[in-house]
C-alpha cells in the first residue's frame, strides 16, 4: 500500500468517533470508536500522509498534540471549500453540515440535493445543482426528543432502547416511541415534498446513525450514505491540496 495515497478522514461526534481510509481518494475501510486513543493508535499503525478531522465537540485539537509529526487539517468555518456558502452566519455553520455537504457535492455534483443528518439534531441542507449552498432547517433528534419528554414531564420515563413500532402505541413508552418515531417520518416526509415542489429532480442524500432505519419508511425514493461526513471530509482534503 504506497503511503503517498492514503488519506485518513476523522469525524469525531458527541457519542462516536468515526474514522475513515481513503486510498487514491476511495473509501476502503471504515470504523466507529469511543475514545481518541484509538483513533491515534490506528493512524500511527496506518501512517497516512494526510489527515482531515472535524469535531462538533471542539476537541480536535487534542488529537493534534497526541499526533504531533503528522501534519492535520481541521475543518473550521474558514476552511476552502468545494462549494459557494450562502448561509448568512457562516461562523455558526456545523463542520460536520459542512463535511455532509461537501460529500453531497461529490458523489452528486451538478444536481440539487438535500442533506438530512440524523443526528444528536437533525439538519435539513440544501445544495443546488450549481453548488451553492442556500441553508436549511435544524430539528431535535431522536434522543433529545426522547430526553425532553422526561425532563419536562414528571411521570414520563426516559426511552434509551426503542425499535420500529406500530402507529398506535399500547403503553406509554410504545405511544412515546411512535410519536418520535412516526413523528419524525411525517417531518421529513413533509419537508421533503415542500422541497420537491420547488425543485422536482431533488436528490435526497440521508446520512447519520439512524438513516438506514428511516429510508424505507419514507415516501420519496432516498440515497442512505452513513459514511457521507467521511467522504465529505477527504473531498476537503483534496480539494485544499489541489488549491
Amino acid at each position: 500500500m504506497n503511503n503517498d495515497s492514503i488519506n485518513i478522514a476523522i469525524d469525531i461526534g458527541n457519542s462516536s468517533i468515526k474514522v475513515g481510509l481513503f486510498q487514491n481518494n476511495l473509501l476502503s475501510e471504515d470504523w466507529t470508536f469511543q475514545s481518541l486513543s484509538e483513533v491515534t493508535d490506528l493512524v500511527k499503525k496506518k501512517q497516512p500522509n494526510h489527515i482531515m478531522a472535524c469535531s462538533v465537540a471542539g476537541n480536535e485539537q487534542i488529537l493534534a498534540k497526541a499526533l504531533p509529526t503528522y501534519k492535520i487539517f481541521i475543518l473550521h468555518a474558514s476552511t476552502p471549500i468545494p462549494f459557494e456558502n450562502h448561509y448568512k452566519t457562516k461562523n455558526t455553520l456545523g463542520v460536520d453540515r459542512i463535511a455532509a455537504l461537501a460529500g453531497a457535492e461529490c458523489i452528486n455534483k451538478g444536481k440539487n440535493n438535500l442533506v438530512i443528518d440524523i443526528g444528536s439534531c437533525i439538519t435539513y441542507d440544501f445544495l443546488d445543482d450549481k453548488s451553492l449552498y442556500h441553508g436549511g432547517s435544524i430539528s431535535p433528534g431522536i434522543d433529545l426528543r426522547f430526553k425532553s419528554m422526561n425532563d419536562y414531564t414528571k411521570k414520563l420515563p426516559l426511552i434509551s432502547k426503542y425499535d420500529s413500532v406500530d402507529l398506535i402505541g399500547r403503553t406509554t413508552e410504545e405511544a412515546m416511541i411512535s410519536g418520535v418515531l412516526n413523528g419524525i417520518t411525517a417531518e421529513m416526509d413533509g419537508i421533503i415534498s415542500r422541497y420537491q415542489s420547488k425543485w422536482p429532480d431533488l436528490e435526497v442524500i440521508m446520512c447519520g446513525r439512524a438513516a438506514n432505519s428511516f429510508e424505507s419508511k419514507l415516501k420519496a425514493t432516498i440515497f442512505a450514505s452513513p459514511k457521507l461526513v467521511l467522504i465529505g471530509l477527504n473531498r476537503i482534503l483534496e480539494y485544499n491540496e489541489k488549491s
